[in-house]
């Protein structure tokens, strides 16, 4: 049984990531922790206020509650980290050292989240392969890149246990995101149930390779709990459920509501951003390596979200 200790638990994962683990691993071994309170969390099990750059704080924290696994899902992303790109360099390597630090002195595992944010405008965009050319265009991208060389670097020198996935676009009914490329694909379902119509940031046409949040825990659980002897590449798994562009997620919503209407108004930090990452990512070493298959595709995915959402926002 592991005891795991989550950082950056408040986000749009780790909100949704705390419960599942504890109900896996049992409520009491499941440590959640932010810079700020989450009373769901901090109500269903043990929470602590983590500023996740003080390491002995860290430190001290996994030796009171004897953790032997970090989930590291502390993150500036992509387009708030162009606001303020030291900031957003400070926090995403800050905490990423000192996870695996901590868990080369402990002897435990690692947890990080990478993105399709790793990849570049020089990177094949169409079924981008697991090794390829990695030349990011923005500082949450370099941070990325350089957590999967990092974590790399610590398995072989240390023998720390460093997994993690390369995360397309996350889409939940439960958080909303945070400063992310993708989050309209989040925004476009509140928007068609309480207005009837969305105005998107992205041009029609941009693909971007996106999952449902059940599969994106499901795949955090299932690499940590991959056998190592399988594992070639541990530490930067592309995944990947389904690829869409915006005219796409939009017809699907009007199977369910089909008067919505979607218009555009381009932000174009965000159009460069987007332009600069895979179309879709090839996922097949992870479906060798740890047999991943993910449940969710677009139709299911928008069907599950407008149940979801009538519920909560009384549509």
């Amino acid at each position: 049984m592991r005891n795991i200790l989550v950082i950056g638990a408040a986000g749009q994962i780790g909100s949704e990531l705390v419960p599942y683990l504890r109900g896996i691993y049992g409520e009491n071994n499941v440590i959640a922790s932010d810079i700020v309170d989450n009373p769901m969390l901090s109500g269903s099990g043990p929470y602590a206020i983590l500023n996740a750059l003080d390491r002995v704080a860290m430190y001290d924290l996994v030796r009171k509650h004897h953790v032997d696994a970090v989930y590291n899902l502390v993150a500036v992303l992509s387009a708030r980290g162009e606001a303020d790109p030291m900031w957003a360099w400070n926090i995403n390597m800050g905490s990423q050292i000192n996870s695996l630090e901590i868990a080369r002195e402990i002897k435990g595992a690692v947890f990080t989240p990478s993105s399709i944010g790793a990849f570049g405008h020089t990177t094949p965009p169409d079924n981008t392969p697991q090794d390829t050319v990695m030349r990011p265009s923005t500082i949450y991208g370099i941070s990325k890149v350089t957590a999967e060389m990092l974590s790399d670097y610590y398995h072989l020198k240390y023998g720390v246990d460093a997994r993690g996935l390369r995360y397309p676009g996350i889409i939940s009914n439960v958080t909303l995101p945070g400063g992310g490329t993708t989050d309209y694909a989040v925004e476009i379902y509140y928007a068609a149930l309480s207005k009837g119509s969305f105005v998107c940031n992205l041009s029609p046409g941009t693909f971007l390779d996106m999952m449902y949040m059940p599969d994106a825990l499901k795949a955090a659980v299932q690499i940590m709990e991959a056998d190592p002897s399988r594992l070639v590449h541990r530490n930067c798994f592309n995944v990947s459920a389904m690829s869409f562009e915006p005219e796409m997620i939009a017809a699907a919503i009007r199977k369910h509501i089909p008067d919505f209407r979607i218009e555009y108004s381009i932000d174009p930090i965000k159009q460069s951003i987007a332009n600069s990452w895979p179309n879709q990512m090839d996922d097949s070493a992870a479906r060798e390596e740890w047999d991943w298959e993910p449940e969710y595709d677009l139709e299911t995915m928008t069907a599950d979200m407008i149940d979801k959402l009538k519920v909560k926002l009384g549509a």
